[in-house]
C-alpha cells in the first residue's frame, strides 16, 4: 500500500460535505479530526441543526470540534495533536490563524479561478457576471483571504441556461477530484503567486440584492441564475418570479409592458431586453402561472406587469 495521507478537514456546507466524503472513502488518506461551524438553528422553529460536514464526520466515526473561534482554547492543540500532514479546508468560514496555518501545509478549494472572485459568494458572483467560464482553485493557503499561492485549478464552461444548484453540483464534484490530485501531487507542484492586480472580492449575499426593476433582461436573468433557492428574485412590492428565459438582449422597451401572454407564461419588456416569465408570487399568496396572475388582475398586452 501507498503512504497514507493523514488530513485535519475544515468545512461546513454541502459543497464542504462532498468533499469531506471523497477524503475518507479514499484508500490513501486518513481524517482522524474535523472542524465545522456550531450547530446553527433552522426554520421557524428555531430547530438546532448540525452542519451538512457534522453529520458525514459523525457518520464515519471522526471526532469532531466545532469552535465559534479558531483561537478557542485547546483547538490549536488538538490540530497539531492530530499530526496532520496537510489540512484542507473547503467553504469553512473563518480565518484560520498563523498559529494554525504553520502546524502543517493548509490546501483551501476555492469555488472560482482565482484570484478571481475571493471572498464569500464566488459561484453567484460568475453567474451573476454572466461569465463563460469558472472553476476550482486549489490553494495554499496564508493569512488574508483567499490571497495565497496557487497550486491547481479546474475550469468549467457555464451553460447559458445553468442555474446556482446545477454550477453548484458541477463545482462539487471538481472540487471532490482536484482535493485528491493536489495532494498526491503536492510535492511536486510548484505553487504560483496569485496576481494582486488581477484580484477581485464579492460580498455575502444579502436578501435585499434578489430585487429586480425590469431595466435589464440580461441582468435580471443572471440573478435569476445566480439567487435559485435564496433570496430568489423579486419586485420591489415583493413578488417573486420565477421560471425565467432570456429572450432577447438589446431590444428597447417600455419598463415591465406585457408584450405577449403565451400558454402560461408572460412575455415581459426590458428598458433593455425581453424575458418570458413562467411563474409570479404575490406576497402572502401562492404561486401562479404568468397567466393567472395577468388574468386576476385583469392585465392585458401593453400593460405593465407591476
Amino acid at each position: 500500500m501507498s503512504h497514507t495521507h493523514t488530513i485535519v478537514y475544515m468545512g461546513t456546507p454541502q459543497y464542504a460535505k462532498e468533499i469531506l466524503g471523497t477524503l475518507v472513502s479514499a484508500e490513501d488518506m486518513t481524517v482522524p479530526l474535523v472542524l465545522t461551524q456550531p450547530d446553527r438553528p433552522v426554520g421557524r422553529k428555531k430547530v438546532l441543526t448540525p452542519q451538512p460536514v457534522k453529520v458525514m464526520a459523525q457518520a464515519h466515526g471522526i471526532e469532531v470540534l466545532q469552535p465559534n473561534r479558531l483561537s478557542n482554547e485547546g483547538i490549536f492543540e488538538s490540530i497539531r495533536d492530530a499530526k496532520p500532514e496537510f489540512i484542507v479546508v473547503a467553504a469553512f468560514g473563518q480565518i484560520l490563524p498563523k498559529t494554525i496555518l504553520d502546524i502543517a501545509p493548509c490546501i483551501n478549494l476555492h469555488a472560482s479561478i482565482l484570484p478571481q472572485y475571493r471572498g464569500a459568494s464566488p459561484v453567484q458572483q460568475s453567474l451573476l457576471n454572466g461569465d463563460e467560464k469558472t472553476g476550482v482553485t486549489s490553494m495554499l493557503m496564508k493569512e488574508g483571504l483567499d490571497t495565497g499561492d496557487i497550486l491547481e485549478t479546474v475550469e468549467f464552461a457555464i451553460p447559458e441556461e445553468m442555474r446556482l444548484h446545477a454550477l453548484m453540483q458541477q463545482l462539487t464534484e471538481d472540487a471532490c477530484a482536484l482535493t485528491l490530485s493536489t495532494i498526491r501531487h503536492f510535492r511536486s507542484i510548484t505553487p504560483q503567486a496569485q496576481n494582486e492586480a488581477e484580484a477581485t472580492l464579492c460580498k455575502k449575499i444579502k436578501k435585499a440584492d434578489g430585487e429586480i426593476d425590469f431595466e435589464d433582461a440580461v441582468t435580471i436573468y443572471n440573478k435569476y441564475r445566480a439567487f435559485e433557492g435564496w433570496p430568489g428574485i423579486f419586485t420591489a412590492n415583493g413578488t417573486k418570479l420565477d421560471g425565467l428565459a432570456l429572450l432577447e438582449r438589446h431590444g428597447s422597451n417600455r419598463v415591465a409592458e406585457i408584450l405577449d401572454i403565451e400558454d402560461e407564461t408572460a412575455v415581459v419588456g426590458c428598458g433593455q431586453g425581453t424575458l418570458r416569465i413562467g411563474g409570479l408570487q404575490p406576497a402572502g399568496k401562492k404561486p401562479m402561472s404568468a397567466k393567472a396572475y395577468c388574468v386576476g388582475r385583469r392585465l392585458k398586452i401593453g400593460d405593465s406587469l407591476v
